[in-house]
């Protein structure tokens, strides 16, 4: 893959590693970070990319990673954090009840659910089995049903 295709495609995924990364991420700050500094870690080791087939779970990787450092590096008391604010959208309880969920059962709802990855292609990047990713992703809708209480956002979950 040539220079050129390789920013190309960097640049398609932008958006995908965005919400990938709000999964994680309270601080818009962090998030842009997060996204930039994945960038330039997957442009600076392009070379060492085997498959290019598997760019987008390569670089999804090393995005989780960044977002990990930026976590470790910002350890904040849970009281001094700020509060999330609500999407403007109809879905907004539902959005606000994934990110209530546990990091470990959220990351594989956003990359299945919200980003179609495979679950193979979601325990490769999350580098655990397949079979955790199935029973987290059953434990995450599990949680949200307990969570959410009106039949609307129930139907929306059901439809997941």
């Amino acid at each position: 893959m040539t220079d050129s295709e390789f920013a190309e495609r960097l640049a398609a995924m932008r958006e995908t590693l965005y919400r990938v990364c709000y999964a994680q991420l309270s601080q818009g700050c962090d998030r842009e970070d997060a996204v930039q500094e994945a960038l330039l870690k997957a442009w600076s080791s392009r070379r060492k990319l085997r498959d290019e087939r598997l760019m987008q779970t390569w670089v999804v990787r090393i995005l989780i990673n960044e977002c990990h450092n930026i976590r470790r590096r910002r350890e904040v008391p849970l009281a001094e954090l700020p509060e999330l604010a609500a999407p403007d959208s109809q879905n907004a309880e539902l959005h606000d009840a994934i990110l209530r969920l546990d990091e470990k059962l959220r990351l594989p709802l956003v990359l299945h659910y919200i980003e179609g990855f495979s679950t193979g292609e979601a325990a490769s990047i999350l580098k655990i089995p397949r079979g955790t990713v199935l029973w987290r992703l059953s434990k995450a809708r599990s949680e949200l049903r307990k969570a959410l209480s009106d039949d609307k956002t129930r139907e929306v979950i059901r439809n997941v």
